[in-house]
């Protein structure tokens, strides 16, 4: 089935496998970001590139508020966006009395926010979910102020890199002494692929794929981060089994902003 009907059931998949797991999401390694050096680490990474100063932000794809809690630490003021109800159920308890601080139960490939209207926008692990990444771009690019920051953190999560192949082998030996993970879904279970083999991204996140769709949304001074800096904080404080998960797959951060305003000409004399 291809179409407007095929995407609408591929989004209610997608919003059905995450909300089964909103309870115990935040059991999974990689989810929930604790304090420590793991915390720091993404602390940093967003500091780097939204600068030092408070933004107004959007965070598409909140889940459970997890990178939330990073962005109001970093005095920013945020729209955590999720389309969700169970995932945004989590997060609104999780960050109860909160300031600077507003919940929206939106779509985050047409979220529908006025134009210009945010400083930055932020997600974790949403780009491979994309139905029409295209427009989705487009939108996110309309939405941010002229000069504004794209943010975003993913990974091609299609295939184990070469040493991936090696830990997952290294984690189905684990799993088969001590019992398998109850919380952890990786890419590889059956509804995670199912859902995986219908998205344009299905074939893997890669930066050699998004760049050009990034740049016909009109952004522009793209900049790629590397990942590795969590992953060795996600090692310090990690058990063996998830120690080698941080080896599975190719991460990145792209970071890439929409271009200023021209500054007007001074008149002349």
């Amino acid at each position: 089935m291809h179409g407007p009907r095929a995407n609408s059931h591929l989004k209610e998949d997608i919003r059905d496998y995450w909300s089964r797991r909103s309870e115990t999401f935040d059991l999974a390694f990689g989810h929930r970001i604790p304090e420590g050096p793991e915390f720091d680490a993404w602390a940093a990474a967003i500091r780097e590139n939204l600068g030092p100063e408070p933004r107004r932000v959007l965070e598409l794809a909140c889940g459970t508020g997890e990178v939330t809690r990073l962005l109001l630490f970093l005095g920013h003021e945020v729209t955590a966006l999720d389309f969700s109800e169970a995932m945004l159920a989590v997060a609104r308890k999780k960050h109860a009395g909160a300031r600077g601080l507003r919940f929206l139960l939106a779509d985050a490939e047409n979220p529908m926010e006025p134009d210009e209207s945010y400083d930055a926008i932020v997600c974790r692990h949403l780009v491979w979910t994309l139905t029409t990444p295209a427009e989705a771009f487009a939108e996110w690019h309309r939405m941010l102020k002229p000069g504004g920051t794209l943010l975003f953190f993913d990974g091609d999560w299609a295939a184990p890199t070469r040493l991936g192949r090696l830990a997952s082998r290294a984690i189905a030996v684990i799993d088969k002494v001590v019992g398998a993970d109850p919380h952890y879904d990786g890419a590889m279970s059956a509804r995670h692929a199912d859902i995986m083999e219908r998205l344009p991204f299905g074939e893997g996140l890669t930066v050699e794929r998004v760049l050009p769709l990034l740049a016909a949304a009109g952004f522009r001074d793209m900049t790629i981060g590397s990942h590795a800096p969590i992953a060795k904080a996600q090692r310090r404080t990690a058990d063996l089994r998830n120690r080698l998960r941080t080896l599975l797959y190719r991460r990145f951060i792209l970071c890439c902003r929409k271009q200023p305003r021209p500054v007007p000409a001074p008149p002349s004399a």
